[in-house]
């Protein structure tokens, strides 16, 4: 059997889209339609169902997919670093949202780029986490941070760490709301002060009214900046209230420069995941950095 039409099948039933498999292996839909077909004419039988969105791997598709792909990646391990006897020429190309990157996993991975004979070079992308979905799935990237879940089984996720989200302002705000005033009128305390966040829909800000106040934010961003650090910064500028991550601004309010509004008891989190193309791990290289992200985010608090 052709091991490229294995390829392709194994292709298609992770990324469940003849569209999508054919962007990940560089060929035009009508190829991969074709390989898919003539697959399906040795065996035999039909591998996927086709629908309105995608297609749905039979029976005999999945038991094929179960079979196949761990050797598969075993022959793509052997292909991409096998030959290599100096690991440190492997590249990981790492990808998510750029604070979280730069504060925590660019931080814990330094150890990894050594030259130890183990180690391996960095590239490290920014962006949302649908631009890193779509450039992990397209193979841009190898290793993903995101606070979304993936769907399908093109990507494999593996929760990283909870995110613990704080209301801060700098020391005159939060002297003119008071702890009084915000304890007895709630969110309505709030309504007339100014917001900083990193995008007019206020995500965090609105994340964070649903879960303490139970409701919407009624004020609208009075500054935007698309980057957490720079929200911080503004905040300690006085700018207005910000909702961050705790990790961002625990130095701020050490120092004084921010000053947390509330204290509740089940305080808002947002989960990350390590995310990478299903079968990548076998990687050596990948699975390393996968694995010591893992252990740093144990300590991360």
């Amino acid at each position: 059997m052709d091991l490229a039409l294995l390829r392709t099948f194994v292709t298609v039933h992770r990324a469940g889209s003849f569209t999508r498999a054919a962007a990940l292996l560089g060929l035009s839909q009508p190829a991969v339609t074709s390989q898919i077909r003539t697959l399906e004419r040795q065996l035999g039988r039909p591998l996927f169902l086709r629908q309105a969105r995608g297609v749905t791997p039979t029976t005999i598709g999945d038991e094929l997919a179960h079979k196949a792909a761990p050797h598969l990646d075993a022959l793509v391990e052997i292909t991409e670093t096998g030959l290599d006897e100096d690991s440190s020429l492997r590249t990981l190309h790492l990808a998510g949202p750029p604070e979280f990157t730069a504060e925590r996993a660019l931080p814990a991975l330094m150890e990894l780029t050594g030259g130890d004979g183990q180690g391996f070079a960095l590239r490290a992308s920014f962006g949302n986490a649908e631009e890193t979905m779509k450039g992990l799935a397209a193979g841009h990237h190898d290793l993903a941070m995101a606070t979304a879940r993936p769907r399908g089984a093109l990507l494999t996720a593996t929760p990283l760490c909870d995110e613990e989200h704080v209301l801060v302002a700098a020391p005159r705000w939060a002297a003119e709301i008071g702890p009084g005033k915000l304890r007895r009128k709630g969110a309505r305390a709030l309504e007339d002060f100014p917001v900083v966040e990193v995008h007019e829909s206020l995500p965090l800000v609105a994340r964070y009214w649903a879960s303490v106040f139970d409701c919407r934010p009624a004020a609208s961003g009075t500054v935007i900046v698309p980057d957490l650090r720079a929200v911080l910064a503004c905040a300690s500028a006085g700018a207005g209230l910000a909702v961050l991550p705790k990790y961002l601004c625990s130095d701020a309010m050490e120092r004084g420069d921010v000053v947390a509004l509330l204290d509740p008891a089940v305080p808002p989190l947002r989960t990350y995941f390590l995310v990478v193309r299903t079968g990548t791990l076998a990687m050596p290289h990948i699975a390393r950095a996968h694995e010591w992200l893992l252990r740093a985010a144990a300590d991360w608090s």
